[in-house]
């Protein structure tokens, strides 16, 4: 395996090393049966000192291509001197964990995920409880039925046991992470509560994490520990970054782009329009969320909610009940619970 330059090659999710900028590598590696494909890792390094940006799934096989690809650029797994993560989702901090057991490398991950990481190591919750209390207050139990059937009920599997602390918590602030290569740590909460994305202001770079993504529009607030309103926090995420200087967008998955900003743009212009959407549904006569998402057209292709599977079917309630949620708090529509099913209807 040799590094190619990025833009190179026209599926970002094919495996390798792609030069990003000097010093900076981005490695896609494998997700498990998931629509997102593939996770970017970023490498970055001086030639002596290594950090990674995220981490990957830990699965034998995501672990095999991580070592082809820092091999290809003189390093090994080993000598990976810290794990930067953006957010506690599996797919960019288990592996990170998995291979601090082995070789002793650090971990920082932002001071607000600490109480989903607590739950998410509970080896007596159910990992998607926070979710199914949320389908049930959206009316959404047929959501729940289908999660029981694809995933069963039982408590977290073993193979869950990497939920450990980091050994670091970040809070927002610049950081040297090589000799002459700083960071800055922005909060971002929104997809978690305790997203980060960090900043190369330097070589103009942005390591976006899921808060901006360049074809999918993030999940939000899917996590152990739901927030009050994370659409709120997540549309001021997007314009606390918005209002910075533009730079490369490096995301999570997909390719890496030129700018920032105009993603940001598309993105806060599609939750305006979803609000409005989401809005015309209750006034057309749902009343809880999961109603109102199976009026709606999800992903790209206008897909009904019945035809996706169950977890996807779980995000969309949630996010049907977020955009309701938010404008309920914005005095656009009125809200009640009644047998712990939230309600809404035009204020």
């Amino acid at each position: 395996m040799e590094p190619l330059p990025e833009g190179s090659n026209s599926n970002w999710a094919d495996p390798g090393v792609y030069e990003v900028a000097t010093g900076v590598y981005r490695i896609p590696l494998p997700l498990p049966n998931d629509g997102l494909r593939a996770v970017n890792v970023y490498a970055v390094t001086d030639g002596t000192d290594l950090v990674l940006v995220d981490s990957g799934w830990a699965l034998e096989e995501s672990r095999r291509l991580l070592t082809e690809a820092l091999d290809a650029i003189g390093a090994e797994l080993g000598d990976v001197r810290e794990f930067l993560i953006t957010h506690v989702h599996r797919d960019h901090y288990t592996q990170a964990v998995a291979l601090r057991r082995e070789f002793g490398n650090r971990i920082a991950l932002g001071k607000l995920e600490e109480p989903s990481l607590d739950a998410s190591a509970d080896p007596n919750k159910f990992p998607l409880q926070a979710q199914v209390d949320l389908l049930r207050r959206s009316g959404g139990q047929a959501v729940i039925t289908a999660l029981s059937q694809m995933f069963g009920s039982a408590p977290r599997p073993t193979e869950d046991d990497l939920w450990e602390a980091p050994d670091e918590w970040l809070a927002p602030g610049r950081r040297t992470v090589l000799p002459g290569r700083e960071l800055d740590v922005v909060h971002t909460p929104g997809h978690t509560n305790g997203h980060v994305v960090f900043v190369d202001a330097a070589a103009g770079l942005l390591f976006s994490g899921d808060h901006v993504l360049p074809h999918i529009t993030p999940s939000i607030g899917f996590q152990p520990v739901p927030a009050d309103l994370p659409l709120n926090d997540y549309l001021e995420s997007l314009r606390l970054v918005r209002a910075m200087p533009d730079h490369r967008m490096l995301p999570a998955h997909g390719p890496v782009t030129d700018s920032v900003h105009a993603r940001i743009d598309e993105l806060l212009a599609h939750h305006s329009q979803r609000l409005e959407t989401m809005a015309a549904q209750i006034e057309a006569g749902a009343s809880t969320a999961f109603e109102a998402a199976s009026r709606l057209g999800w992903t790209r292709r206008g897909r009904k909610l019945s035809e996706m599977d169950a977890f996807n079917q779980m995000l969309a309630v949630l996010e049907t009940g977020a955009h309701l949620d938010l404008l309920a708090s914005q005095g656009k529509l009125a809200v009640e619970e009644t047998d712990e099913i939230r309600r809404y209807k035009t204020a």
